[in-house]
């Protein structure tokens, strides 16, 4: 005999609550709590562990099981070399951004048995987007079914390498009273299904809604659950979307793909550097370019600014692809070290691309142009900019200063200026002049010379 009751919950955080507050206390966010039923259960079964389960940790184990590859560089790269048998992947993103397109583009180069079971749309619907993505593989099945338990049974039946849940929002367990997408039947179905895969060694990928409203329970309830998460995202503005890794058990965190929305589907950018300097206006003010490393490789990035005296009290300072906080803290290292009035300034940034940039060693390259536009002087358009800034106006050191170098003279720049304390750290030789600077004063001097 079970008994009900009402809960609360946060469908941005998961916080529960015993009765309904307007704001959230863990995320801050408003209006996001939702009426659910909790089942309460008088008596639960003992149960005695299987001494069968005990193993001795074994530092000699050798992985049994090979990656499956769906030859998608990007994707594969982002999760470590390749999908992990056995593993659960969530990917998540803001409704539209094109995660059905991605995992039906990864599932398309696969060779080994795929099931994709799809909540969202019908069997017609599936199969005009694999034909306008010309996706032609007899190993891909597909099942239109929300219920969990014919699901489970489904990829039991039919024991596929790779799963794909799209979405898990539809996805409901009949157990339940609560109605599909509440943060209950999500972590349920979840539980379950990183259950199965551990059971079965399939390979689960499901897919997170997450709205700007809230409404939904998004990604963050089920990241303590499944092994890896990927976040794509992107501007609705640009073609460019990006793949990131905020967590992952068989792969580093610090890998990010590139892909370009396409009407045939999503492709993959390789060289992301030439096309984000493609559209470059060489021949203006508050234009730099700087090196920026995601994950294992540089990409060399256009930083715009934008100054105007202001005709209010308080100017406005407003980024696009950078932290607001930092860009607070290196104008007022401006206005210090360098003798630039800003304050009375609006100051306007943005890295051109679409792409945000959380690093330290643009910081140089931030305040050079601020600095070009607002002096009205321009800067060399084959000089590369890198180099942290502290707050005493010195030029601190980066790290993959090769890499940055690198890929700036692949790229055909001649000059590129470095925090002098790198100079150690490069050992081999470049085409590229290399000028070190000690401090924002005299990195200034050096780019508007």
């Amino acid at each position: 005999m079970s008994k009900n009751k009402i809960k609360y919950v946060c469908s941005s955080c998961g916080y529960e609550s015993l009765k309904w507050l307007g704001k959230c206390p863990s995320c801050e966010s408003w209006n996001t709590f939702s009426e659910e039923l909790v089942e309460e259960r008088k008596t639960s079964l003992k149960k005695n562990y299987d001494e069968t389960k005990i193993n001795k940790l074994d530092t000699k184990f050798i992985e049994s099981e090979k990656r499956i590859l769906t030859s998608i560089q990007e994707f594969d790269r982002v999760l470590g070399g390749g999908i992990m048998p056995g593993s659960i992947v969530l990917i998540g993103g803001d409704p539209g951004i094109g995660k059905s397109t991605l995992v039906m583009q990864a599932a398309s180069k696969i060779s080994e048995p795929v099931l994709y079971v799809t909540g969202e749309e019908s069997f017609n619907q599936i199969n005009l987007r694999a034909k306008r993505l010309n996706v032609n593989n007899e190993n891909i099945s597909i099942i239109t079914e929300t219920d969990l338990d014919i699901i489970i049974s489904a990829i039991e039946k039919t024991k596929p390498k790779v799963v794909i849940v799209d979405s898990i929002q539809t996805t409901y367990k009949s157990d339940f009273d609560n109605a599909p997408g509440t943060i209950t039947q999500i972590r349920e179905c979840t539980v379950e299904l990183m259950q199965l895969a551990k059971k079965s060694h399939c390979a689960i990928i499901i897919i997170g809604h997450v709205t700007k409203e809230g409404m939904i329970a998004g990604p963050k309830v089920l990241e303590h659950i499944v092994d890896t998460v990927l976040q794509f995202e992107g501007e609705r503005s640009y073609s460019y979307r990006i793949l990131r890794a905020q967590k992952n058990r068989f792969g580093s965190t610090n890998e990010i793909g590139i892909f370009e929305m396409h009407d045939n589907g999503l492709q993959e950018v390789l060289n992301p550097s030439e096309i984000f300097l493609s559209e470059r206006e060489k021949q203006t003010t508050g234009s730099v370019v700087t090196a920026s490393i995601e994950g294992t490789r540089p990409i060399l990035l256009e930083v715009q600014a934008l100054v105007t005296p202001s005709s209010y009290g308080n100017p406005q300072r407003v980024a696009t692809g950078f932290d607001y906080r930092r860009l607070s803290i290196l104008l007022a290292v401006l206005e210090k070290r360098a003798n630039l009035r800003l304050s009375v300034h609006n100051v306007f940034l943005n890295i051109a691309g679409g792409i945000r940039i959380d690093e330290p060693a643009v910081d140089l390259a931030i305040c050079s142009s601020i600095a070009s536009n607002f002096l009205d002087k321009h800067t060399k358009s084959d000089t590369v900019v890198i180099g942290e800034i502290g707050l005493g106006g010195e030029v601190r050191s980066v790290n993959h200063i090769e890499k940055r170098i690198q890929e700036a003279a692949k790229l055909g720049f001649k000059k590129i200026i470095i925090p002098s304390n790198n100079l150690k750290s490069i050992k081999t030789k470049n085409s590229i002049e290399i000028i070190p600077v000690d401090n924002l004063h005299s990195a200034l001097s050096k780019i508007f010379e």
